[in-house]
């Protein structure tokens, strides 16, 4: 009995279900210390524990069992330490090789589209300027014109083979990692939290596609912070391949007769971005002080500041009370969560089910949902 291994798989399944250590052991009818020291791995549980929890989580026994494979070619940076960095990761592994045993068993495999662009760069000298190069190379390579905003990022990447999964984890440090095509990839992982801004979702899934073309040497699951350069170039990558310099120059201008905030958030409107993502594309002609200056014009026109996590002009909740779709994002004209909808794994868990090549519960352990969520599901599919 690997401690490990159950362990792992336990707060895996726990964390996918928002539930708390003690809710489990609620529902398995043992006390919280006891659930803890099991997840944890420092006592071995008794089988008819197991048995218990298992049943507690509506889950097989033997899925405790199930190793989970190792990713080693992943770029996972932080800034600080996170304790959830293994469970992220045990996560990942096992949604890309759900993903990969779909596309098996279906024959429907998308190839990545972008692997000869990544060579092509990995010769060229790393700076702001190759930043630059490269987001007009992708954009060119995903068929993209000039003029074209991005209306729905995940779509378009996983049409050219990247795999995206958008996993819920309360951080406001924590934005995405990559996996490369070496690990089952190419993957983009965004942290689609409530709190972090849709806008926020979108720049982190270019940010990194942009260290999957120009990072791929460093992929390296041992190496865990982040270098200042690098997410710099990022940075620069997913500005330039949402808001293209020609178009964005001509946008800016056409907004000339407008008080600076109304110019601001207008631009941001268009491409879709946060406001943060045109006020650092203004500082590189124009300097930092831009920041100090939005901020000065927008407390004399609110008589507020701005903090960290604000998003000027927002709809309020009730707007969106009457939608499916939820208010997550505090943005002026809000983007909805249905910008960020990764779509291409829901469509092969259909597929399986309707040629019954996978049971209706096996599709919701794939897609992270109870049965009587995916039975809703089954049940509205046209």
């Amino acid at each position: 009995m690997d401690q490990k291994i159950i362990g792992a798989n336990l707060r895996r399944i726990r964390e996918s279900r928002n539930l708390s250590q003690s809710q489990v052991a609620e529902l398995s009818g043992i006390s919280r210390l006891t659930y803890r020291n099991i997840e944890n791995g420092t006592s071995i549980p008794k089988v008819s524990t197991l048995q218990n929890i298992a049943v507690g989580m509506g889950i097989k026994l033997q899925d405790l069992f199930v190793p989970i494979r190792t990713l080693r070619k992943v770029r996972f940076r932080a800034s600080k330490k996170m304790n959830s960095r293994d469970s992220i990761l045990s996560e990942v592994a096992r949604w890309l090789d759900d993903f990969a045993y779909l596309e098996e068993i279906l024959n429907d495999r998308k190839n990545y589209q972008l692997g000869d662009l990544a060579k092509e760069l990995s010769s060229i000298p790393s700076g702001n300027d190759k930043a630059k190069y490269a987001a007009r190379r992708a954009r060119k390579a995903l068929n993209l014109n000039e003029r074209e905003p991005i209306r729905d990022i995940a779509g378009l990447l996983e049409c050219y083979g990247i795999k995206i999964y958008p996993l819920s984890l309360v951080s406001n440090g924590f934005f995405g990692l990559s996996v490369s095509e070496e690990d089952g990839g190419p993957a983009i992982i965004v942290n689609v939290w409530e709190r972090i801004s849709v806008e926020r979702w979108i720049f982190s899934a270019v940010h990194e596609l942009g260290h999957l073309l120009l990072h791929l040497d460093t992929y390296n699951i041992e190496e865990g912070a982040e270098v200042k350069d690098q997410e710099n170039e990022a940075d620069i990558f997913a500005s330039y391949f949402l808001m293209p310099e020609e178009t964005f120059q001509s946008e800016w201008a056409e907004t000339y007769g407008l008080p600076f905030v109304d110019r601001v958030l207008k631009v941001k409107r268009i491409f879709q971005v946060s406001y943060k993502t045109v006020l650092y594309r203004l500082s590189q002609t124009m300097g930092n002080p831009i920041w100090g200056k939005f901020q000065s014009a927008y407390r004399l026109r609110t008589g507020r500041t701005l903090s960290i996590t604000d998003e000027p002009g927002a709809l309020p909740p009730n707007k969106f009370q009457q939608s499916p779709e939820v208010l997550r994002s505090h943005e002026p004209d809000s983007l909805s969560p249905s910008h960020f909808i990764e779509d291409r794994l829901s469509r092969l868990v259909r597929n399986a089910i309707e040629k019954e090549a996978i049971t209706m519960s096996r599709g919701a352990e794939i897609l992270g949902l109870n049965l009587p969520a995916m039975r809703d599901r089954v049940s509205s599919w046209v």
